[in-house]
């Protein structure tokens, strides 16, 4: 079976399988509409730590942990980690995961790194290079404003336009097909398609979903060109970190490729919080975003079999401080993956 389909896409003819996952947030996270559903919230946003960025390396260390013991694993038994923050050097992951001695590639995709990391395991467990691969991600609500915007002394006021940024961490175990240790998998990877850069020229931070929104609709319409699907080939289409706001532009774009995708759409950023009563503006975004509400919302159902079939599309914002203090537009990309019931 030829793998390789389409423009940029993968189908595994041995897909590999999501055997454990956990989510871990903060205490914003869990006030709002999913809170029954993570694995662990923590007390405080600092995770008894000194700083910000040292709690957001203890999410991620505490989400692999979970993931591994949920998962029936070691440390010993994962064969690579690919990992990813927000964060300058990607501190978060280099920090909090040390500890665990797993051979690390460290990732950087902006808030679609947990796609990116989902796509990269998957690949290297199907290609048989790694019986068991772990896939964690994270963000800081504090640790990214301090970093990208402004110190959360200063109170600015934010636009609706704006998303907040989610405290939480997602960790995912993979196996192959026959390293699954005869535990009941979550479900399974079955193909990829990975995203392009795209560039609207959009300079605005403070309106993530417009510059993330043309990167999920050339994604999205790419998979299913290659997939040869329709929308309703999926239960659910769902993106990352678009919110209200990049979510109508996401329609707007995809109808003018001969799409609606409306009736199978959500997005985590307006999952994981209630911007009514929450304030969080447009919804939420970074890294953990996407890899928690997966973790929380979506696998179960694909484990119970309510769901059969969901197209994941996390997305990025590619700018840093440099870049936009110099003016630069704001790059998106996204990153999709395929995932399926094992019912």
């Amino acid at each position: 079976m030829n793998q390789q389909i389409g423009k940029g896409s993968l189908c595994f003819s041995e897909a590999p399988f999501i055997i454990g996952s956990a989510s871990v947030v903060g205490t914003k996270e869990g006030e709002g509409p999913l809170a029954k559903e993570f694995d662990c919230i923590g007390g405080d946003d600092k995770f008894g730590q000194d700083t910000w960025e040292a709690a957001e390396s203890s999410l991620q260390q505490e989400a692999l942990t979970l993931a591994l013991g949920k998962s029936g694993k070691n440390p010993e038994d994962m064969r690579y980690l690919f990992a990813g923050d927000l964060l300058g050097q990607l501190i978060a992951s280099s920090f909090g995961l040390k500890t665990f001695e797993i051979p690390l590639f460290g990732l950087y995709g902006a808030c679609s790194t947990c796609g990116e990391a989902l796509a990269l395991s998957s690949m290297v467990v199907a290609a048989g290079y790694a019986d068991h691969v772990a896939a964690v991600t994270s963000s800081h609500f504090a640790s990214a404003e301090k970093q990208f915007r402004f110190p959360l002394e200063y109170a600015n006021q934010r636009p609706v336009s704006a998303t907040w940024t989610v405290t939480g961490a997602g960790a995912f175990i993979l196996a192959g097909a026959k390293h699954s240790g005869g535990q009941k998998p979550l479900a399974r990877i079955a193909g990829i398609t990975t995203g392009k850069i795209v560039d609207y020229g959009v300079k605005d931070s403070m309106n993530m979903g417009a510059v993330m929104a043309p990167a999920a609709s050339e994604l999205i319409a790419q998979n299913l060109e290659d997939f040869e699907r329709q929308p309703s080939d999926y239960d659910r289409i769902i993106t990352g970190d678009l919110g209200s706001v990049g979510q109508q532009i996401l329609f707007d774009l995809l109808k003018k490729k001969g799409y609606d995708i409306s009736s199978v759409h959500e997005d985590c950023g307006m999952l994981i919080f209630d911007s009514e009563t929450q304030g969080t503006g447009s919804g939420g975004s970074g890294c953990g975003c996407a890899a928690t509400t997966l973790s929380a919302h979506f696998l179960p159902k694909l484990a119970s079999g309510e769901m059969k079939r969901i197209l994941f599309v996390p997305t990025g914002a590619l700018l840093s401080t440099v870049s936009f203090n110099e003016g630069q537009t704001i790059p998106g990309i996204a990153h999709g993956v395929v995932i399926e019931s094992c019912h």
